[in-house]
């Protein structure tokens, strides 16, 4: 059979006529059914063929979540280095300016520069605990959609009634031939 073979390439199919040859409406019966199972493995290569390439967007998406993610952690990370190094600056300029108040605005500039790194702490923190749900995220979705494609798979391999009467009726085929 050829690979390329179609429903329609069945159902067109014509066999020369013989006396005592094969009976005529056993074989469109036989070329009917095949087209049929034909057609409805076709559409599900399609369906399967949709699922794939939708799932396949969706992993795009969470890949460029993840991306964003992990570039706005790092921004935050640069953000919070800039303000330890902002902080530490104006705690010395204080210090330069008036040596009777420095302890007292020196205290108060650490305690800013501390609820600022904490601050920026606390925002890392969140966004890694956000990277943390996308990557799980992402793993659940190839999980599903290995799951989904195995499924499909197991599905298409699955041997049916259908396939079992095609392969009885090509063996009585092959019988007739051989007695001819």
């Amino acid at each position: 059979m050829a690979v390329n073979l179609s429903k329609i390439d069945l159902l067109n199919k014509k066999f020369a006529r013989r006396p005592m040859g094969y009976a005529v409406q056993e074989v469109d019966g036989l070329m009917q059914e095949l087209a049929e199972v034909l057609g409805q493995y076709a559409e599900l290569k399609k369906e399967l063929s949709r699922k794939v390439k939708r799932l396949e967007a969706q992993l795009t998406e969470y890949k460029q979540r993840d991306e964003t993610l992990r570039d706005t952690l790092m921004s935050t990370q640069k953000m919070v280095d800039e303000l330890k190094v902002t902080a530490g600056r104006e705690a010395e300029l204080v210090l330069d300016e008036a040596q009777g108040k420095a302890d007292e605005v020196l205290r108060e500039a650490r305690l800013r520069a501390d609820a600022m790194v904490r601050d920026a702490h606390d925002r890392v923190a969140q966004v890694a605990g956000e990277i943390e749900s996308l990557k799980r995220q992402r793993a659940r979705i190839k999980v599903e959609l290995r799951g989904l494609l195995q499924g499909h798979l197991a599905l298409i391999e699955t041997d049916d009634p259908g396939q079992e009467r095609l392969e009885e009726l090509e063996s009585k085929l092959t019988y007739l031939k051989k007695a001819k």
